[in-house]
């Protein structure tokens, strides 16, 4: 063999990938250090805890759960060949360690803290006479006349627990009043209530004192249970598995079929069961026996079971900004709102949320809303939060007599109930809703304004790599370019063609498309940069992504690396590459930066041997975005927006050394810290300090 071509190597071994279920638990790990760092406002740490709570909920209801279907009703093997079965084992190994962290973090440093900051989380213990008397009348008061408590015995079976309800298992001695012998019982919180209580100043004797519903559920829970003798009483939580499956081919109304499925999402199999650490053997045997679960899908709990519900905290101290980030107000983009069309067809405006303001979106479709020379207005919609502005301009749109279209994806997970209501609301309104195409989810974000100028028809477009939701535009990172570019334009209005008809697939101009030109093209890219290394023209690709998993890409990575090309990765969630393997993956860096705001963009670069090119997406570089999902992938055509993305989404993560964690070969990660002369640099502090006052 020539000693310049490396040694060959199977790069479909399963030792070169790493475990997605695994390397997404590690992510929860890098958001639970968030936590952690003293740095970090005291009561930012306790809302990065309850997000790697809640962050662990849906890893259980969603990946946990694949894992268990796989193993029960078999499934492809993933790439690095882990069994289902070795892989739950894992999981359970892993999610327990997570946990242990998450409570011992809690009790030991985070409850003390807040409550040396006169912000108190009572437990029973340290109630005092007044506080427990003000507490017991409010378990009468308001608990009592909501709560059901359930009797075990022959003609009342085990319940039916809901996902991830609040629930008190007790144990009970003596007979009722019918003579029936005690045993056990069930009572579930009632889900109407707050999870915190925040007590009364006179009562507690400060301002932010606050007992959980579950500590005061269980003090009183004999209140339920007159005359007989109650020996035990341990809150428990079940999670379950939360996919939705709806064989679309075979239902003729979806948004019928997604409701029938949503009544019954809070009852499907169990997949995890959380209880107090003190709860007897026998109880924790005969729920395992009831849920079916095994042994290693209990996690024992110091503490309140449903600990993400301390975040509503956050939301209750009002006036102790020291504890929180510092308030920030956006930038705004150079689109004049009483001409917007005039600004863009100027040239392109490109937006960086959430440094600057959604307000130009909303700016854009407004003003095409009420313009009388504006024919049509398209848009898709995955998820757009409650009281969404763009819900209210579209509706306006349809009323002064525009033809409006949307494409609402149904399938958002969690919000598809949000969603069903939102498609309604909208065909009541005049707006002509269609539901994507069968198969494949519609994660594209774009907007199209059909408007009449001077005779003839034009096109402006807004494509982003986040949602139209102006609540996460304040917390993601997203990417958004509103244009007027012929061609572009021309491309979202085939794509929206394909997507409310049924038309064959298009040859675009400029946009890539899931799932038909993105997968290819992306491969076809890093192909072009592995030749451009061994011609010795320096192959060079920087990409910035939520997370990696797709094989086929991960190959062609790794023979781009093998070719002599950098590699920079930015992933901020789970990545199956596995980086720094000699002779495979020499070339391959990946970080992940978790910091105040959520990475939510994805920016792909090439360097093309001088001639760069630079796009951005809705897609990452996974499996279900790059072959199942309708994505777009937009480039960055004006050469001085083009070098601002590169240099604010790229450059500038890469030289992150505050909040960057570096992926290391065994699939765990290491804090990034400043080295030798090198300035601290956080990316995200300098995009606040870029845009922002």
């Amino acid at each position: 063999m020539s000693p310049d071509l490396p040694e060959p190597v199977d790069l479909q071994s399963p030792e070169l990938y790493l475990n997605r279920e695994l390397s997404q638990l590690e992510f929860n790990f890098r958001v639970l250090a968030q936590a952690q760092d003293p740095s970090v406002p005291l009561l930012e740490r306790l809302r990065y805890l309850c997000i790697s709570c809640t962050n662990l909920d849906e890893f259980f209801e969603i990946r946990a759960a694949t894992v268990r279907t796989a193993l029960q009703f078999g499934g492809p093997t993933p790439p690095d060949g882990i069994a289902p079965a070795r892989a739950l084992e894992l999981i359970h190994e892993k999610a327990g360690r997570l946990v242990d962290a998450q409570y011992r973090y809690w009790n030991e440093t985070l409850r003390p803290e807040l409550n040396r900051a006169g912000i108190r989380i009572l437990a029973r213990d340290s109630w005092n006479a007044r506080q427990k008397r003000w507490l017991h009348k409010y378990f009468r008061d308001e608990l009592l006349p909501v709560l059901s408590p359930l009797g075990l015995d022959p003609v009342h079976p085990f319940p039916r627990i809901l996902n991830k309800s609040l629930n008190v298992v007790v144990v009970l001695e003596g007979k009722d009043a019918f003579g029936r012998e005690g045993g056990m019982a069930i009572v579930r919180a009632p889900r109407s209530l707050p999870r915190i209580i925040h007590l009364p100043p006179e009562v507690s004797g400060g301002p932010y004192d606050f007992v959980l519903l579950s500590a005061v559920l269980t003090a009183f829970v004999d209140d339920l249970f007159r005359g007989m003798k109650v020996k035990g009483a341990w809150q428990f939580r079940v999670t379950r598995n939360s996919e939705l499956f709806v064989d679309e081919e075979e239902v003729e109304n979806l948004a019928s079929a997604l409701k029938d499925e949503l009544a019954s999402r809070g009852f499907r199999p169990a997949v995890r069961l959380e209880i107090a650490d003190n709860c007897p053997r026998h109880i924790v045997d005969t729920l395992l026996e009831n849920f079916g679960l095994s042994e290693n899908a209990v996690y024992r709990i110091n503490g309140p079971v449903n600990l993400n519900r301390v975040i509503q905290v956050y939301d209750l101290v009002t006036d102790r900004p020291e504890l929180k980030f510092p308030p920030f107000t956006q930038g705004v983009a150079r689109l004049d709102p009483e001409a917007p069309f005039e600004t863009l067809r100027k040239g392109d405006v490109l937006l960086h949320h959430p440094y600057q303001s959604f307000q130009s979106v909303l700016d854009l479709l407004q003003a095409a809303a009420n313009d009388p020379d504006v024919l049509a207005i398209k848009q898709t919609l995955y998820r757009t939060g409650k009281d969404s502005k763009i819900i209210e301009h579209l509706i306006t749109a349809a009323r002064n007599g525009k033809d409006v279209t949307v494409v609402v994806e149904l399938r958002a997970r969690f919000d598809e109930e949000a969603n069903i209501r939102l498609a309604d609301r909208l065909q009541e309104a005049g707006v002509q809703v269609t539901y994507g195409v069968v198969g494949h989810k519609t994660h594209a974000k774009m907007m199209l304004i059909v408007r009449r100028e001077g005779g003839r028809l034009r096109r402006y477009a807004h494509l982003g790599t986040g949602n139209y939701h102006a609540g996460t535009a304040r917390m993601y990172t997203d990417i958004g370019l509103m244009t007027a570019n012929a061609d572009i334009a021309a491309d979202v209005h085939d794509i929206f063609q394909q997507l409310s008809g049924l038309s064959p697939a298009i040859k675009l101009r400029r946009l890539l498309q899931s799932p038909f030109t993105l997968h290819k093209s992306l491969l076809a890219k890093i192909a072009r940069e592995a030749e451009h290394a061994r011609a010795g023209r320096g192959g060079h690709i920087i990409a910035k992504m939520n997370a990696l998993n797709e094989a086929s890409v991960i190959r062609a990575l790794y023979e781009a690396s093998r070719a002599g090309a950098r590699i920079e990765l930015i992933v901020r969630g789970a990545c199956c590459l596995r980086p720094g393997v000699p002779g495979v993956s020499d070339n391959i860096t990946v970080r992940s930066v978790v910091g105040r705001f959520l990475e939510h963009s994805r920016v792909y670069w090439f360097g093309n041997a001088g001639k760069p090119e630079i796009f951005c997406s809705s897609a990452d570089w996974m499996e279900r975005n790059l072959l199942r999902r309708v994505e777009t992938c937009f480039p960055i055509l004006d050469p001085k927006l083009a070098a601002r993305v590169f240099d604010e989404e790229l450059a500038n993560y890469l030289a992150d050394n505050l909040q960057a964690w570096r992926l290391l070969p065994d699939g765990s990660y290491e804090r990034v810290r400043p080295e030798g002369d090198e300035m601290p640099h956080s990316a995200q502090a300098a995009l606040l300090a870029r845009f922002c006052r």
